[in-house]
């Protein structure tokens, strides 16, 4: 090129030019892999319904170091005893095991296992045990499996799953609200709360089960001592539910108040909601409401 001949406004002298789709291919597949292929394996790594073979059962089932790999096996035998796998049942030992799992989230998974096959009675036991435990979301899954079995041992906690629930101190310092806002949702073993005691030890406070944010009766940032309240959670529409249905068959007439709020419209329940709490209703007074 003559250095003398001069370049028109935006022109790219011709030594210089490249084709712009040749340009850091790379980089696009850099971002494809970092925000799409590697979330998908991660997600796909820890969801629930992805099949399990009976050796990785058995490994999962076994596993000491991730919880999440013993609900996941437990959740595919409670699906596979749905399905009618009659196999399955090699590993019903492993799953009363798994009920006396140091992890709560383990043992309300096992408990919804064991309420898939009211024909293996040593399961009752098992789920008679869980009515006692300390977290209320195991002894809610065992308190519906129990209704399977054709006991009504835990009528009053399938109640208490209609009822808002307080969540109080664990320790005594300085509270940090992490969720601030009433209304808001929250799924189960959510972090809702902070406590920083004044040796410098920190305690969060979670959610046992899915709900809302009904009220909130600590302050941002201020003094709490052990025991008092942070905030009440009211049940998810999927708990009331599963109550609700639960109370059909062994409701009593004392049970009646707490289901019929559930009959009026509400702006946080969906209408099948509704519909069933006035079903269960009109089967407790009807006497329909019994044991099977």
């Amino acid at each position: 090129m003559n250095i003398d001949q001069p370049l028109i406004d935006g022109e790219i002298p011709a030594g210089e030019r490249r084709s712009p789709s040749r340009k850091y291919p790379w980089a696009i597949v850099v971002v494809i892999v970092l925000f799409v292929i590697i979330p998908f394996i991660s997600w796909y790594g820890t969801w629930f319904g992805r099949p399990l073979s009976d050796a990785k059962m058995e490994e999962y089932l076994n596993d000491r170091d991730k919880p999440r790999n013993v609900q996941h096996a437990l959740a595919q035998i409670g699906n596979r005893i749905i399905d009618g796998d009659e196999a399955v049942k090699r590993f019903y030992p492993a799953v009363i095991s798994a009920s006396q799992h140091e992890q709560a989230e383990v043992r309300m998974t096992a408990a919804w296992a064991m309420g898939q096959d009211n024909a293996y009675q040593d399961f009752h036991p098992a789920l008679l045990s869980l009515l006692q435990d300390p977290i209320a979301g195991v002894r809610h899954n065992a308190a519906l499996a129990l209704v399977r079995f054709g006991d009504t041992s835990g009528r009053p906690e399938i109640v208490a799953m209609l009822e808002p629930a307080t969540l109080r101190a664990e320790s005594s310092g300085t509270v940090e609200l992490i969720i601030k806002e009433e209304g808001a949702p929250v799924a189960a073993g959510a972090p809702l709360a902070r406590i920083t005691h004044p040796d410098g030890s920190k305690v969060e406070v979670r959610a046992a089960e899915a709900g809302r944010i009904d009220s909130i009766s600590a302050a941002d940032g201020k003094s709490v001592e052990i025991g008092d309240e942070l905030m009440t959670l009211s049940p998810s529409p999927d708990q009331v539910w599963e109550a609700l249905r639960a109370l059909y068959l062994v409701g009593r007439p004392d049970d009646i108040p707490h289901v019929q709020r559930y009959t009026r419209p509400s702006a946080t329940m969906p209408d099948r909601v509704r519909q069933q709490a006035a079903s269960t209703v009109d089967a407790i007074r009807g006497g329909t409401g019994k044991t099977p």
